[in-house]
C-alpha cells in the first residue's frame, strides 16, 4: 500500500476551493421540473407532521443527511465537530469525508472521530472504492468503520475526479466483484455513492447484484469536482482539461429515478445540488429515503456551531412545512402523487 504524503494538503485545498470559489456544475439537478402540489385544505395540522423513520436500525428524527465532506486536517476536524454536534442536536444522519488519510497516518484519525459528540446519530464511514485496487481490503475497511464507530461504510466512486487529479488512481477494473466480496466479509452495511456526477441505471444494477445495502446517487447539478480540480491546477492545460467537464454527469433527479427503479427494496439517498428543504421534500416524494446536503452545512460549520444548528433546523423546518402544505403527515404519505410537472420548465 503506497502512502500518499500529500493527502492532507489536498484536503485543505479542497476545503478552501469549495468555500471560496464557484465550483457549480453546468447542469441542473432536474428538481425544477417538479412542483409539490399545494393543498389549501391539507386537512392536517403542522404539529402532527412526522419526519421520523428508522434506517439501519437507527431512529431518524428527520430524513436529512449531512453528506460526506472532509477530514484529515485541523480545519476539517473543527468542521466535523460542528457538523456532528449539530447533527446530534437536530437529529440528522452524517457521513465523514474519505478516511484514507487516517488509514495511512493514524495520527489524523481524531479529525474524523466525531462519535463522542454525537453518540446516537446514524454515522457513515467513508473510503474510496478504487482503494480496493490499491491494496485495501476487509481490514482497512473495518478500521475505517471502527475508527469512528460508524453504522455503515460508504464506498465512494469518483473515476472522473481521479482522472483529472495529478497522480490520481484510475484503475477501476474489477471493483464490482471486490465490492461484492467485501459485502460478504465486512459484517457492516455498505453504501455506494458517487461524488457529484450521478449513478446510471447500469451502475445501480451492478451494485444491486453485488449486494450493496443502499445507494447515494450524488447526481450532477451541485458541486462539480471537475471545477474543484480546475481551480487546484497550476498547469493551464490541466486546468482547461478539467474545465471541459463542467457539464458532465447525470442530473440528480434522473439518477435518483434510475437507481430507485433498480433498488426497489433497498434505500436510495438523493444528493447533488439540493439547496433547500423543499428540494429534499421533492426527492423524498420521488422515492429517496434521505436527502443529502454538503455545501450549505459546510459553510455554516466553518463559521460556528450556532450557525450550523440554525442552518440544519431551518432545512428540517422547510421539509416539515413543505409536507404540511402538500398534505403529507408522514414520509409514507409523501408519494409521487404529491408532485406535478412544472410547466415553466417543460
Amino acid at each position: 500500500m503506497k502512502k500518499d504524503t500529500h493527502i492532507s494538503t489536498r484536503k485543505d485545498e479542497h476545503l478552501q476551493v469549495n468555500l471560496a470559489a464557484d465550483v457549480s456544475s453546468g447542469l441542473e439537478t432536474g428538481l425544477a421540473d417538479y412542483r409539490l402540489v399545494h393543498q389549501a385544505l391539507p386537512e392536517i395540522s403542522l404539529a402532527e407532521v412526522g419526519l421520523g423513520q428508522i434506517l439501519f436500525g437507527v431512529e431518524q428524527r428527520a430524513p436529512v443527511l449531512v453528506s460526506a465532506m472532509t477530514g484529515g486536517t485541523e480545519r476539517a476536524a473543527r468542521i466535523n465537530r460542528h457538523l456532528a454536534q449539530a447533527a446530534a442536536e437536530v437529529g440528522l444522519a452524517m457521513g465523514v469525508g474519505s478516511q484514507r488519510a487516517a488509514i495511512e497516518d493514524p495520527g489524523l484519525a481524531e479529525t474524523f472521530q466525531v462519535r463522542r459528540y454525537a453518540p446516537g446519530i446514524l454515522l457513515f464511514a467513508n473510503l474510496g472504492a478504487v482503494q480496493l485496487n490499491a491494496g485495501y481490503g476487509v481490514d482497512e475497511c473495518r478500521r475505517a468503520v471502527e475508527m469512528i464507530g460508524a453504522n455503515a461504510l460508504v464506498l465512494h466512486l469518483n473515476p472522473l475526479q481521479e482522472a483529472l487529479q495529478p497522480g490520481g488512481q484510475t484503475d477501476f477494473r474489477g471493483l464490482v466483484g471486490k465490492i461484492a466480496d467485501l459485502r460478504e466479509k465486512l459484517g457492516t452495511p455498505i453504501i455506494v455513492k458517487e461524488v457529484g456526477w450521478g449513478l446510471s441505471a447500469q451502475a445501480a444494477r451492478l451494485l444491486y447484484d453485488a449486494g450493496v445495502d443502499a445507494l447515494d446517487v450524488a447526481g450532477a447539478g451541485g458541486t462539480s469536482w471537475s471545477q474543484v480540480e480546475m481551480h487546484r491546477q497550476s498547469d493551464p492545460y490541466r486546468a482547461k482539461t478539467a474545465a471541459a467537464f463542467v457539464e458532465w454527469g447525470i442530473p440528480t433527479v434522473e439518477s435518483l429515478l434510475a437507481a430507485r427503479d433498480v433498488f426497489k427494496d433497498r434505500p436510495v439517498f438523493a444528493s447533488g445540488g439540493l439547496r433547500t428543504g423543499v428540494d429534499i421534500a421533492k426527492c423524498l416524494a420521488l422515492g429517496a429515503a434521505l436527502g443529502g446536503m454538503a455545501g450549505p452545512f459546510l459553510r455554516a460549520a466553518d463559521e460556528s456551531l450556532e450557525a450550523t444548528v440554525r442552518t440544519m433546523d431551518m432545512i428540517v423546518e422547510q421539509v416539515r412545512i413543505a409536507m404540511f402544505a402538500c398534505g403529507a403527515r408522514s414520509l409514507a404519505e409523501l408519494t409521487p402523487e404529491k408532485l406535478t410537472p412544472n410547466p415553466d420548465e417543460s
